[in-house]
This record gives structure tokens, C-alpha cells and sequence, in this order.
């Protein structure tokens, strides 16, 4: 909208001095490098914005899950006040503290026996340990809140890169595209009955309150 705004500016101001053509023509060339410059520019709020988009996008493919799983999105975890839970899913084959991260598009993301890599590059800025406390701190809370012992899967979705088919694990975490951790999850054997992912879900409702972002 800014973009479209900036670029009808430019040519009311060409108008006043040209005829309409060259007034289009410097409306629409302002209006392309303004997009153009938000997209390739690097930057804090570029990089947000892409995060925000692949973050949307898991949550999209989450919703393949369909009946038997509950979805909550973007929320608070007590005790890491700088970090949010990207989706928590809750259903018949368990809890998954799901993470998204995007890397560069195309990028094959595997794994050795030591290292992590996307592309031919060490991976970086993926976070492991942060996904890891993520995970043990839900059940944690779920377990004392629900009495009872509750164990998290953490999972990362990739998007963007390319990991194997099956997914790939490092530190304890799992690596799978988006698109594929629907199968993921519902491949896991039922641990839990209806009511059990109701309670399971109710209680993290409670612990877990939407994320408020301040700006």
C-alpha cells in the first residue's frame, strides 16, 4: 500500500510539470523499486517479515492434521520471556513444540556425524538449544499442571530448504520440511483418547497465553 502510495505521488508531482505519460510511466518505476527495495534489502524488518511469512505457512500445513489435533499458535513460554512457541500441537499421537525456521531457498539441510549443514555451509541461526528448553520446559509445566508425566516432542519446519524426504535429526531435534510434518506426526502410534488431547489442550491454554508483541 505504501509502495502504490509512494508511486502515485512521484507522478502527481511529474504531472504538474509533464503530460499524464511520463507522469505513468515515473508512478509505476517508483512504485516497482519500492517493492523491489523491501524485498532485497537486508534488514531487521526484512528478515522478520520472510520469518513471518514461512512461520503462516507451517501453520497452513498444520491444519492438514485435521480431527484429533489441537493447534495453538504463537505463544508465551514461561520462564524464556524473549522467546514465543511458533505452534504447539496437541493430539493423538502426542505433543510437538513445533519451531519454523527459514533458510535459504533450495538449500539441502542434512546432517553428518557432527554437524548440521545447509547447502555446503555449517547451518547457523537455526537456534537447537533454544528449540530443545522450549520443548522441556511445556512438559514440564504440562506434567505439573496435569500430574502427570508428559513428554514433548521438539520439531523444527523447514522452509524454504530442503531436507530429506523422512526429515533428519540433530541434537535430539527433528528437521522436516513443513509440508511433510502432518505425516510426521500422524505416522506416531495413538497415545492418548479425545478426551485426554481436550484436557491435554485446555491445560496448555492456560499455561501458554498468546504471545503479545510490543512495538
Amino acid at each position: 500500500m505504501v509502495s502504490v502510495v509512494l508511486g502515485m505521488a512521484g507522478g502527481v508531482v511529474v504531472a504538474g510539470l509533464l503530460d499524464w505519460r511520463p507522469a505513468l510511466a515515473v508512478g509505476a518505476a517508483l512504485t516497482a523499486a519500492h517493492c523491489l527495495s523491501g524485498y532485497f534489502a537486508p534488514g531487521v524488518e526484512t528478515n522478520w517479515r520472510r520469518g513471518a511469512r514461512a512461520e503462516r505457512r507451517t501453520g497452513r500445513d498444520l491444519a492438514r492434521l485435521g480431527r484429533g489435533y489441537n493447534v495453538l499458535h504463537d505463544r508465551e513460554i514461561p520462564r524464556l520471556p524473549a522467546t514465543n512457541l511458533d505452534h504447539l500441537v496437541i493430539g493423538l499421537t502426542g505433543v510437538y513444540a513445533v519451531v519454523t525456521r527459514r533458510v535459504r531457498r533450495g538449500a539441502r539441510v542434512w546432517t553428518d556425524e557432527e554437524r548440521l549443514w545447509v547447502g555446503e555451509q555449517p547451518a547457523k541461526g537455526l537456534e537447537m538449544a533454544t528449540v530443545t528448553l522450549a520443548a522441556e520446559l511445556v512438559a514440564e509445566l504440562l506434567s505439573d499442571e496435569l500430574d502427570s508425566d508428559m513428554d514433548v516432542v521438539p520439531l523444527i519446519a523447514v522452509q524454504a530448504g530442503r531436507p530429506a524426504p523422512e526429515g533428519c535429526e540433530y541434537d535430539d531435534v527433528t528437521l522436516l520440511r513443513g509440508r511433510t510434518i502432518p505425516g510426521f506426526i500422524k505416522s506416531h502410534p495413538v497415545i492418548y483418547t479425545t478426551a485426554q488431547v481436550a484436557a491435554i489442550s485446555a491445560a496448555a491454554e492456560r499455561l501458554f497465553p498468546p504471545m503479545r508483541w510490543e512495538f
